[in-house]
């Protein structure tokens, strides 16, 4: 029940964080795709995109430091805390070092007629380049801090660096409307400085505040466990790498075969995708450090109901908003953007099926990364998801439209779910029957029903800001239909407990107060 109720604080406590970052970096999105202009933006999703990626790539990363402090916590051994925390620090400084030689050895070439931009933008295309490869390495040296704040269920701190970030984004879109130089440069120099900022806040605040974060100057190298965290770590940063290089590949075909504008469009796809993504990676980062507990502890039940747990409301989460959006998204852009690039409108809709097909099984990551199992499901899984990239080019090539490369993303990701599904049977013994059972079948009727409302509401009502009553109804909606058809008997009891739990806390503080 204490651990629910963790959940549940850590939950709330990211959740308003969302509220703060969701809006203010949806409207920084539109002040600097006014300030730099369709062409100009389009060039920084292509060169810079990975930047918008990054809090997965972090994220991602971070799990392997989580998870063995995790396991480490359960166990109650310091010692190997202290252990854990300092030689990975050591293996992410060396990852940084080599992703950042990698890039810059790859600008060598992808701007020697490889991407489609205005010669007369190519010098500052490099410029946001080495910017773009600056960011990746305090970004990868900040994963250390972020998964010891992850482990130790820290989303307090979390929240307000990411509220922090966002702030400062928001500062410099602002800017860009009173600098008059080049504003693509200057976009690009402040954009990587937040990223050394956000890796400073975590690093001081984890050195004074955890005990584990302890840098040791004379460090006795473990090769055993550097070994296991660099296998585990590189196999995470082989699927972080496959879907990060998926969609900048994509990027880049889109490029070569469109031009800049059409980069503008994906750009902006994927930027809604992420902020609405929000609303389930809240509630997965906040369930994640059970899931390693409680196999760090041998509980396989208790870590299997929580991978089964995390993955339908994770989903859930992401469909009370994602549906109402992809039926009233047309109107939603318009307000939002007022000038909408080219097929933003068909890329945010796609993008969004697939973010919610890869919803359906996104907890079972989770799953699988607690048992430490992960060298053949990230290479397949991986692999997999880089399929994408013949797709794509063979699409372009033989003259579909450019929609046909999110249709085929959202089919990958679907293979990527099958898969998923079938590792953690093969692994963690997790029944087949069970999960369509308590998971897919579950998620089903609630879904359904939002969609038949957003239907009714889109065809029979017609008014000035429509889709805020869209959201509204068919959210309403959603969230009885899931209560009574979405939820099994113990996940009801969890909420009701939960409930009860804050209506308790909050009369004893309202008869202290009086």
């Amino acid at each position: 029940m204490q651990s629910a109720n963790k959940v549940a604080l850590n939950t709330g406590i990211l959740y308003i964080r969302m509220l703060i970052t969701v809006g203010i970096s949806l409207y920084a999105t539109r002040l600097v795709l006014s300030a730099l202009g369709s062409s100009d933006y389009g060039i920084f999703s292509l060169i810079a995109g990975i930047i918008a990626m990054l809090s997965f790539l972090n994220t991602a990363m971070s799990t392997s430091t989580q998870r063995f402090l995790s396991v480490y916590q359960g166990k109650k051994d310091l010692v190997m805390q202290k252990k854990v925390f300092n030689h990975s620090l050591i293996l992410h400084l060396g990852i940084g070092i080599v992703i950042v030689l990698a890039l810059e050895a790859a600008g060598l070439f992808i701007f020697n007629g490889v991407l489609n931009i205005d010669p007369a933008r190519i010098a500052a295309a490099k410029v946001i380049y080495h910017f773009m490869s600056a960011t990746v390495f305090f970004t990868i040296l900040a994963v250390p801090f972020l998964g010891s704040l992850t482990a130790n269920e820290n989303m307090l701190w979390i929240s307000i660096v990411n509220v922090i970030e966002i702030v400062l984004k928001l500062i410099i879109a602002l800017m860009l409307f009173v600098y008059e130089g080049d504003k693509l440069i200057f976009y690009g120099l402040l954009t990587a400085g937040v990223s050394i900022v956000t890796f400073i806040l975590y690093a001081v605040y984890c050195l004074k505040k955890y005990a584990e974060c302890e840098i040791q100057r004379k460090l006795d190298v473990d090769k055993s466990l550097l070994k296991e965290l660099s296998s585990f770590a590189g196999w995470n940063l082989f699927g972080s790498l496959c879907s990060l290089g998926r969609v900048e590949g994509l990027a880049i075909l889109l490029n070569v075969f469109l031009g800049t504008v059409v980069n503008a469009a994906f750009g902006i796809a994927n930027q809604v995708a992420a902020q609405i993504s929000f609303f389930s990676l809240t509630m997965l980062r906040a369930i994640n450090p059970q899931i390693m507990k409680s196999e760090g502890s041998n509980d396989r039940k208790r870590m299997l109901r929580l991978t089964m747990i995390a993955s339908k409301f994770s989903f859930f989460l992401l469909a009370i908003v994602a549906i109402p959006c992809i039926f009233e998204m047309t109107a939603i852009l318009q307000v939002w953007l007022k000038t909408v690039p080219d097929y933003t409108v068909g890329f945010c809709s796609l993008i969004l099926i697939s973010a919610l097909i890869n919803q359906l099984t996104i907890g079972l990551q989770s799953g699988l990364q607690a048992t430490g199992k992960i060298k053949v499901y990230q290479a397949v899984v991986g692999t997999t998801l880089l399929f994408n990239l013949p797709i794509a080019y063979f699409f372009l090539k033989s003259g579909f439209p450019p929609y046909s490369v999110i249709i085929s993303y959202a089919f990958i990701e679907a293979c990527a779910c099958c898969l998923r599904l079938f590792f953690i049977n093969k692994i963690a013994q997790l029944s087949y029957k069970e999960y369509f059972q308590k998971v897919f079948l579950k998620e089903l009727i609630p879904v359904v029903s939002v969609v038949a409302v957003c239907l009714l509401m889109t065809r029979t009502l017609h008014f000035q800001y429509r889709f805020i009553a869209t959201i509204l109804v068919s959210g309403l909606v959603f969230m009885v239909m899931i209560y009574f058809t979405g939820l099994c008997a113990d996940e009801k009891e969890m909420i009701l407990n939960l409930m009860r739990k804050t209506k308790s806390t909050l009369q004893k503080r309202k008869q202290v107060l009086v």
